[in-house]
This record gives C-alpha cells, sequence and structure tokens, in this order.
C-alpha cells in the first residue's frame, strides 16, 4: 500500500454522530478530537493474533459436535487496497447472530433460541493474493431497541488488522434486497448512497455450491474513493 493517505477515505464513513442512532448521541464526542502521535511500537508491530489462526477457523459450521441450524452460506472476497491490489496477510475476523437473529452474549437477552452448536465468531488470513474465505449460517434480524418496532437488517461484522493493534478497521456487510434497508439507522449513517452499497454483498452464482451452500461476494477495500465504510465509534 502507498504511505500516503488518501484523504478521499473519509468522505465515506459514517459520522461520529448520528441522531438517528441514539447510542452514538452519548458515544460521539462534543470536544475536538486530540491527534496523538503514534510511536514506533503502534506503527510496527506486532502482528495480532496471526499465529494464532488455525487451519478450520473459517468453517463456523464444525465448531461443535452437530451442525448449526438455518442457512449455510460461503461468504468470500479480497482484501483491496486503493488501487484494487490484494493484501496479503490481513487477519480476518467475522461475527455475527445464530439464525434466529440472537448473538452469545449475556447482554442479548433477546426472546429468540440460541444454537448450541453455533458461536457465531470465526478468523482467517488472507493469502498472497488478499483472497479470503468463511463457511457460515446466514444471520436473522433481531430487534435492538433504538426506536418502536426496530429491527436491525441481517448482516456479519468484519474486522480486518494490519501489522498492529491501532491498524484495525470494523465493517458490516448486509445482503442483497433486504427490506429493513430504508428503516436501519446504523446503515444510513453512510450519507452516501454509493458507499452504502458497498457494503452490500452481491451473490455469486458461479461460487454456489449446487444442494450444499449459497454463496455471496463482499470485496473490502481498505482506504481510497472507493473504500469500504468503516465503523468510527
Amino acid at each position: 500500500m502507498t504511505l500516503i493517505y488518501p484523504v478521499a477515505s473519509n468522505s465515506v464513513h459514517p459520522p461520529r454522530l448520528s441522531p438517528a442512532y441514539r447510542s452514538a448521541i452519548k458515544r460521539a464526542p462534543t470536544k475536538p478530537l486530540i491527534p496523538m502521535r503514534h510511536t514506533l511500537s503502534e506503527l510496527t508491530g506486532p502482528v495480532y493474533g496471526h499465529e494464532t489462526v488455525r487451519a478450520h477457523d473459517n468453517d463456523l459450521t464444525i465448531q461443535a459436535k452437530g451442525e448449526p441450524l438455518g442457512e449455510r452460506i460461503i461468504v468470500h472476497g479480497y482484501v483491496l487496497d486503493e488501487d484494487g491490489r490484494g493484501v496479503p496477510n490481513t487477519l480476518v475476523e467475522l461475527w455475527q447472530a445464530n439464525a434466529c437473529g440472537r448473538y452469545i452474549h449475556v447482554v442479548d437477552q433477546h426472546p429468540a433460541p440460541l444454537d448450541p452448536n453455533f458461536t457465531g465468531a470465526g478468523r482467517t488470513q488472507s493469502d498472497a493474493k488478499g483472497y479470503y474465505k468463511f463457511i457460515t449460517i446466514k444471520p436473522g434480524a433481531y430487534p435492538w431497541g433504538n426506536h418502536h418496532n426496530a429491527w436491525r437488517p441481517a448482516h456479519i461484522h468484519f474486522s480486518v488488522f494490519g501489522h498492529s493493534f491501532v491498524s484495525r478497521l470494523v465493517t458490516q456487510m448486509y445482503f442483497p434486497g433486504d427490506p429493513l434497508f430504508p428503516f436501519d439507522p446504523i446503515f444510513n449513517s453512510v450519507t452516501d448512497e454509493k458507499a452504502r452499497a458497498r457494503m452490500i454483498s452481491s451473490f455469486d452464482p458461479e461460487n454456489t455450491q449446487p444442494e450444499w451452500a449459497l454463496c455471496y461476494r463482499f470485496d473490502i477495500v481498505l482506504r481510497g474513493r472507493n473504500a469500504t465504510p468503516m465503523e468510527t465509534r
């Protein structure tokens, strides 16, 4: 990747304060941010977590004794820089709700069943060309209490790490044609329509496996005018 930061990246990300997303009101800073100079250790490493990735950590359907319930899917794509080049050896993590729209977390008390065979978390490394792949279960929508009858569209959280902990980016992947898009203030906190579209995966019939799993393509562009919108909170 080039050493010059393309400022065009800044316009695609959501603002820190999005009033329709009520949690942002309490989280957003009210005073100007103070830039903190990075030290050598923050800029150079160590690489965070790569050494602990195991061969099948990218398959969320084989992490327990039985298969999880729900629609099995393949999610794959490339981690790219602003010039469309693959970024190799990137730590890619995901977490998500189960097929019923519930996370394995003490805070999530949504009255939907937990799946004992689904952790909702996986990780992998991009290869020499920046390619990554996960096998998982399509998540369900869930209520989240932001406003009356508020439901989050089905989504998967993605985290990508560079060569140090401070070079982490987090985004969300959505599924095409979701009817909840117009009603979700988190999705719509990205005000640029073209940028929002870059958070929506595309159905990939060529890599769908007959009688086994549908496939979705989701490329993650780290920066530049075509950057994937990233969470700023």
